[in-house]
């Protein structure tokens, strides 16, 4: 099970990150390219994995 938190949460973060660069329009030839709320979706989208890889690697 940590195994497949660590490897969502990394997702998560990828995607986010992804996101955070299309809505403040660093990654063109995208509907979400120049959205900001796409960067706000990708904050909370990164920060999610960040909790999910934090999570469980503190579980037992």
């Amino acid at each position: 099970m940590k195994l497949l938190f660590t490897v969502v949460g990394a997702i998560l973060v990828l995607v986010g990150a992804v996101w955070i660069g299309q809505g403040f329009n660093l990654i063109p030839g995208s509907f979400m390219t120049g959205h900001m709320e796409w960067a706000a979706y990708g904050a909370v989208a990164a920060l999610g994995g960040l909790a999910l890889i934090v999570l469980s690697r503190r579980r037992r």
